[in-house]
C-alpha cells in the first residue's frame, strides 16, 4: 500500500493511507463491540470454569485466567482508545467544517475543545439560556395558537 498522499473529493484535503496500527485497531474495536465477540468471551469463560474440577481448581487454573483477562483488557483500552481519539478527531474537524462554512454561526466556536472547563461551562449556559428562550417562545405561540 503507498504512503503517498492524495486529494479527496476536490476539497484540497491530502489525507494518507491509515497506518498498519490505524486499522488493526479500528478492526479490533469493531469486532470487539459485536455480540459474538461477547459470546465467544462468555463460552471461554464457561469452558474455563467447567475445567476447574479437572484441574482441580489449582492456583495455576486461576491464574490462567486472570492473565489472560488482564493481558486483553490491558491491550483493549489502547486499541479502543486510538479508535476514540480518532472518531473524536473526525468528528470535530466535522463540526468545525460546518461552523466554517455557515453563515450565520458564530466562528469563535470552532475550537472549544481548547478551552478550559469554566470558560465551557459559560459557554453552554449561554446556550442553555437561548434554548430556554426559545422554549418560552414557542410555548407562547403554541397557546396562543390554542385560544384561536
Amino acid at each position: 500500500m503507498s504512503h503517498s498522499p492524495r486529494h479527496r473529493r476536490g476539497h484540497g484535503i491530502v489525507t494518507r493511507h491509515s497506518s498498519w496500527f490505524s486499522r488493526f485497531a479500528r478492526k479490533a474495536a469493531c469486532y470487539a463491540g459485536k455480540p459474538v465477540t461477547f459470546g465467544c468471551s462468555v463460552a471461554l469463560i464457561v469452558a474455563w470454569a467447567a475445567s476447574g474440577p479437572l484441574f482441580g481448581f489449582t492456583d495455576t487454573w486461576q491464574l490462567v485466567i486472570n492473565t489472560t483477562t488482564t493481558i486483553v483488557t490491558f491491550l483493549m483500552v489502547f486499541l479502543i482508545q486510538n479508535s476514540q481519539n480518532r472518531d473524536s478527531e473526525a468528528l470535530q474537524i466535522k463540526l468545525d467544517e460546518l461552523i466554517h462554512k455557515l453563515d450565520t454561526a458564530d466562528n469563535a466556536l470552532l475550537d472549544l475543545e481548547e478551552l478550559e472547563e469554566d470558560e465551557l461551562n459559560e459557554i453552554r449556559q449561554r446556550y442553555l439560556d437561548a434554548a430556554k428562550k426559545a422554549r418560552e417562545i414557542a410555548d407562547k405561540k403554541a397557546a396562543s395558537r390554542k385560544s384561536k
